[in-house]
């Protein structure tokens, strides 16, 4: 039987309680030095109420802190990102992003979630493979449905190729399995910090994508699902909070 993800996220929300506060002490610091209130929000084009002839489909899912986003096997070709290979015959591949430490630990702490936050520290992918409804497999967890163009959906997985840190022949570096299901971590070229959040990563792959969003001012998943509520379609609504990966 498949691991789905939401059995994963009830056993690691206690262990995560502790780190979760203090990723909120590090917003509020930020936010007392300006960081966050100094924020102009710019305005955003408005989404368009008609399909596109050549739209592609793909999901956001928000584990609360963390967010992720889901494409259709059928649509990422294995030339065009090599990670793709070792999940031959996916229906569905979720990457998600975030502090190499911090995402990787199966039990993180305050400590590691305070490093992640104030310094720049080594980035890592994470990809699952799985089948069925995306809204089925992430039950506990809000999912949005959107819609790109062909030449979007390109661009993002340009941005996903791009983030992988290769080895000495050219191939993504494999950090070991997942955290639930048929999954793997990747090494990451990028590097994470509280501007650079996994929130503001998916925005900017998604930005790459076409979609109208201003990746500094979506740091958390709360900003981030707010504003794709608003460009597309709800498949599962929002659930409880859990620490950030």
């Amino acid at each position: 039987m498949a691991v789905k993800a939401s059995m994963y996220l009830d056993k690691r929300r206690p262990a995560q309680a502790a780190s979760a506060h203090a990723w909120r002490a590090a917003f509020a610091a930020l936010a007392l030095l300006g960081g966050l209130s100094g924020c102009v929000a710019v305005p955003l084009a408005p989404a368009s109420s008609e399909a596109r002839p050549d739209a592609r489909t793909l999901h956001v899912v928000s584990h609360g802190w963390h967010t992720g986003i889901v494409l259709r096997g059928a649509d990422v070709r294995a030339d065009a990102w090599p990670a793709r290979g070792d999940f031959p015959g996916a229906g569905y591949l979720e990457v998600g992003w975030g502090n190499r430490a911090y995402y990787q630990a199966p039990d993180a702490g305050v400590w590691l979630a305070l490093k992640a936050a104030v310094w720049a520290t080594p980035g890592v992918l994470h990809v699952v493979a799985f089948d069925g409804a995306v809204a089925d497999y992430f039950s506990a967890s809000e999912v949005i449905e959107l819609d790109v163009s062909a030449d979007g959906l390109r661009r993002l997985i340009d941005h996903l190729r791009a983030s992988h840190e290769l080895d000495g022949a050219g191939q993504p570096i494999p950090l070991g399995p997942g955290l639930y299901g048929h999954s793997r971590f990747y090494a990451s070229r990028e590097r994470f910090h509280l501007l650079r959040t996994c929130n503001v990563w998916v925005a900017t792959a998604l930005r790459q994508a076409g979609l109208a969003l201003q990746p500094a001012l979506t740091i958390s998943a709360d900003s981030l699902m707010a504003r794709l509520r608003a460009i597309g379609r709800v498949q599962r609504g929002a659930t409880r909070s859990t620490a950030p990966p």
